[in-house]
């Protein structure tokens, strides 16, 4: 049996197809439901009214769901590195024609998926194991993946944030792990009116073709529950820093690029998807102030960066 979806995420069109009897796999994938075509008809709030609708955009990429697909040999695979994901081990194997495989496992070590894709990650096969939980981080890891990676091409990046919309602009606030971007981005919540949250912890800026910077919420959230699929004019990118006071800097645009580049998903490995990581991030920099917050996590914090970002309509 078979069977087959599609999504418009931040403009872009993915299917994902389903080979196999398994009358619950589409319940692996809850923050896609906001995501999917309904007769091929994107919803309104999810694309800006003044960029031409992406209803026809050609298809990003598509990933094929067969659990009876197996590990390229090893001895045709190149080892590139396993990288920590903060919920796991990835590993990573370049194959002959270009292309990847990927052997995702989760904190407890479990091998929850296998992916292998083309070159371009256009074309993408996926093989999931162990129970729902497994199956579902897995799958959405991969396709996290394929997305970041196939969408880079396109002035795209998938950028690791923490996101809210205050007076119809986006502002993502991006920081170590641990160092409290969600912390921050709650203090917004609480003490600055008219705010909400996009999303906690990918969010993805696009440059459209109106040359403006813009910033959707994504099925990738963290461990947060927030998969809207809106859109906003990005207002601002901002470094968050733990200080003794609260303070707010403008990076030149040297600091700015080593500041945004390590927040963004990319494979250092790929000359393709690196370089073309790159310019979207140089691009950016020319379009959007890039700050830096050296703050405690109190309300004057929030009260501080909001005086020195929000874009003043």
């Amino acid at each position: 049996m078979s069977t087959s979806q599609q999504y418009c995420i931040a403009g872009h069109r993915v299917e994902i197809a389903y080979r196999g009897d398994d009358s619950s796999f589409w319940t692996l994938l809850p923050s896609f439901r906001t995501f999917l075509l309904q007769g091929g008809r994107l919803p309104s709030a999810a694309w800006p009214e003044s960029v031409e609708s992406p209803e026809n955009a050609p298809m990003l990429f598509r990933m094929t769901v067969d659990d009876t697909l197996r590990p390229v040999p090893k001895d045709v695979r190149e080892h590139i590195r396993d990288f920590d994901t903060g919920n796991g081990i990835t590993r990573v194997d370049r194959l002959p024609d270009g292309g990847y495989q990927y052997i995702i496992r989760d904190i407890r070590g479990n091998d929850c998926s296998l992916l292998i894709t083309d070159s371009t990650f256009a074309d993408c096969r996926c093989a999931l194991n162990g129970d729902f939980r497994m199956r579902t981080f897995g799958l959405n890891n991969a396709l996290m993946l394929a997305y970041a990676f196939a969408a880079s091409r396109r002035q795209t990046l998938l950028i690791h944030a923490s996101l809210v919309r205050h007076e119809g602009h986006g502002y993502a606030f991006t920081a170590k792990s641990g160092t409290g971007k969600s912390t921050h981005v709650n203090l917004w919540l609480n003490h600055i009116p008219d705010c909400d949250l996009m999303n906690d912890d990918n969010p993805i800026v696009r440059i459209l073709d109106d040359g403006k910077a813009y910033i959707f919420g994504s099925p990738w959230s963290g461990k947060t529950p927030c998969y809207r699929n809106i859109v906003a004019p990005l207002g601002a990118l901002t470094l968050i820093e733990r200080a003794k006071e609260n303070r707010v800097e403008r990076f030149q645009p040297i600091d700015a690029f080593a500041a945004l580049l390590p927040a963004c998903s990319t494979m250092k490995w790929d000359t393709a998807v690196f370089e073309s990581v790159c310019q979207t991030v140089s691009h950016l920099i020319e379009r959007i102030p890039i700050y830096v917050l050296h703050c405690l996590p109190d309300r004057d914090a929030a009260i501080v960066c909001h005086d020195t970002i929000a874009r003043k309509q």
